[in-house]
């Protein structure tokens, strides 16, 4: 999918089991479009369906990560418009490839709903965290708030969705919005040498455990927990790689 000029909307890269999906439409700081959406569905359905591909790093064409909806889009808003909008970063979250957002700039409204769907999120100083839903007089959408509680807490949400805070790379890893705040010019850099740990991992293996922590969100209790990872482990245990692993492992420490 590409804009009018020609350029495409969606880049990306695969290296070392890892694809980096760029949105690349700087001149309009990477807004959700409907061509823009239908180019991040298209990659992520290339993507996940390549076989190589253990992990995703998710970013955006400087100066901007996303800055969210178009609004001529929204001021015509219906459920059902909206929702082909949220299809841009719903398509990252309910990714079963485990996700990292590399948040270069501004990750304002639907945009910083791409970045809260994604497993992780590694923030650059310049990045700005801005949820803009109310100071433009619409409620937060997307599931905004239930992402937002579910990774800082309910009192980051309602400092930043109704009293406007607007959180930086260093203050967003200080509320625990991110995982880490880096320079800018190793953003990128240590969000693809993360992701290689995962896409040096077997496939079958990382899709099955991001699954089981995904799924840790409806168990109550150690003991519920404890009998929802047995199979899986013992699964994993009878792999040809836990042995190739274990063996590899072992020839190590004897060198010792």
């Amino acid at each position: 999918m590409a804009d009018s000029n020609g350029m495409a909307l969606v880049l990306v890269d695969k290296s070392e089991g890892v694809a980096t999906l760029t949105l690349n439409n700087p001149a309009e700081r990477n807004s959700l479009t409907l061509p823009m959406v239908d180019a991040i569905v298209a990659a992520m359905d290339e993507i996940e369906s390549d076989p190589s591909v253990c992990a995703l790093v998710v970013t955006g064409a400087a100066p901007a990560f996303c800055a969210g909806a178009n609004l001529g889009n929204l001021m015509e808003a219906t459920a059902e418009s909206l929702g082909a909008i949220y299809e841009g970063f719903l398509r990252v979250a309910n990714s079963k490839l485990p996700t990292i957002a590399a948040v270069n700039g501004a990750a304002v409204g639907a945009g910083m709903n791409m970045a809260l769907g994604c497993d992780v999120r590694i923030a650059a100083t310049r990045a700005k965290f801005d949820t803009r839903f109310m100071q433009i007089g619409l409620h937060p959408g997307g599931g905004h708030t239930w992402m937002s509680q579910r990774i800082a807490g309910p009192q980051f949400t309602f400092a930043s969705v109704v009293f406007g805070e607007i959180l930086d790379g260093k203050e967003a890893e200080r509320v625990g919005l991110v995982w880490r705040c880096v320079d800018d010019d190793q953003l990128l850099t240590t969000a693809q040498e993360m992701a290689a740990r995962a896409g040096s991992t077997p496939r079958e293996l990382i899709l099955e455990t991001k699954a089981t922590i995904k799924s840790m969100a409806n168990i109550g209790t150690h003991v519920e927990a404890v009998r929802a990872e047995l199979d899986p482990q013992l699964w994993s245990a009878h792999q040809p790689w836990a042995a190739e692993r274990l063996a590899a492992l072992q020839a190590k420490i004897s060198k010792k």
